[in-house]
């Protein structure tokens, strides 16, 4: 039994012996909240997040334990009033008490059982992905802008030069000989292409932005990649059939979601007999992103998942997967996911990934196409 002591309210809540032991095994911090936003449970990982018991934290409220006028606050009576999950990403609740650098990602939705509570789970952000990385990874991805510019003047015009020189030599030297001629031949065009990827992150010039409709962009890909890599793979489909456009570059989002698919079929691997790709889409009207440097939030309904059950990442991959040159493959150049992530990010959305053993998401989140809005150009 978990009442409202000595916070003016006689309601009680009893919660489920099984929620809350599925609840305290959780790694994250999660409270669950009451009426007049009193703390009626906290799972261990809230005690150590908020330094406190749990006893201590049921004697008080919510808005004693995070900033003033935190939009957390708004978040609980807004899922409260619609009695529907919430989400919100990246909200500092810093405070004397919990220190001025408490960045997190906050997940509230509402507990039936017990009327008008509230679950909030919290997830932690680091004080270095405050300050530098972005959900997106967009600044990971920026960040090799000047290199891709050095790369394509400093090395693209010597390789050229190597190439012609080693395709004179092929006229004067002997069969055995042009084997190496051939040999420079296909590692200087190996090392353009390189270049060429890395260039692309340099590239800033407008793009066509129009109403995409991603089911189109989906079956556009599935079919590509059933011609080709991921021929052995059975492919499965869960879509929201009203799902509404993206304001979207079609070509972009193609690139993108090729890769992710391609991604998947490489990790399943060929020998594979039970491979499969689930490819979903769905309407999540509670999610928002804080716009970095302004207390605006956009929404980010569209959500696109790409689901293999292949091995799964490397836990200490995970976080990193969307960094330039970050890679599980032993003859991939790491600039995939980061391609990924800048495109996502030009689009104003945000791409994560969720990986365990047989069972690895890839969840890309955009905005919507707003009516009026044309065809238009990102500066």
């Amino acid at each position: 039994m978990f009442a409202d002591k000595g916070l003016g309210s006689e309601r009680s809540y009893l919660l489920d012996p099984i929620e809350v032991q599925a609840l305290n095994v959780l790694p994250m911090p999660v409270l669950v909240i009451g009426e007049g936003h009193a703390v009626i449970y906290a799972n261990t990982a809230a005690e150590d997040f908020f330094q406190s018991s749990a006893a201590v934290l049921k004697r008080q409220r919510i808005d004693d334990l995070i900033a003033f006028g935190s939009p957390v606050l708004g978040l609980i009576e807004e899922v409260q009033r619609r009695g529907a999950s919430v989400s919100e990403y990246r909200l500092d609740l810093g405070s004397p008490r919990l220190g001025s650098d408490r960045v997190v990602d906050v997940f509230a939705s509402p507990l039936p059982s017990q009327g008008d509570a509230v679950v909030l789970m919290l997830q932690e952000r680091t004080i270095a992905e405050k300050m530098d990385r972005q959900l997106t990874h967009r600044g990971a991805a920026r960040s090799i802008t000047a290199l891709g510019a050095m790369l394509a003047h400093e090395i693209k015009n010597p390789l050229s030069g190597i190439r012609g020189a080693a395709q004179l030599l092929e006229g004067s030297i002997s069969d055995d000989d042009r084997m190496l001629t051939q040999l420079i031949c296909d590692e200087t065009d190996r090392i353009v292409k390189l270049v060429e990827r890395v260039e692309l992150f340099g590239d800033e010039r407008p793009s066509e932005r129009d109403p995409v409709n991603v089911h189109d962009v989906l079956d556009h890909v599935k079919r590509l990649a059933q011609s080709g890599f991921a021929r052995h793979i059975r492919f499965s489909e869960v879509y929201d059939p009203s799902l509404p456009p993206v304001a979207g570059n079609r070509d972009q989002l193609v690139q993108v979601l090729l890769n992710l698919i391609k991604n998947a079929a490489e990790a399943i691997g060929e020998q594979a007999v039970d491979g499969e790709i689930i490819l979903t889409t769905a309407y999540r009207p509670g999610i928002r992103l804080q716009v970095p440097g302004s207390s605006e939030r956009i929404a980010l309904p569209l959500e696109i998942g790409i689901r293999d059950n292949g091995p799964g990442v490397p836990a200490d991959l995970v976080q990193h997967l969307f960094d330039p040159f970050v890679t599980t493959k032993a003859q991939g150049s790491g600039l995939g996911l980061a391609l990924v992530a800048k495109v996502i990010g030009d689009h104003g959305g945000i791409v994560e990934c969720e990986s365990a053993p047989r069972r690895t998401q890839f969840r890309i989140l955009l905005p919507l196409h707003q009516l009026g809005q044309g065809s238009q150009r990102k500066a």
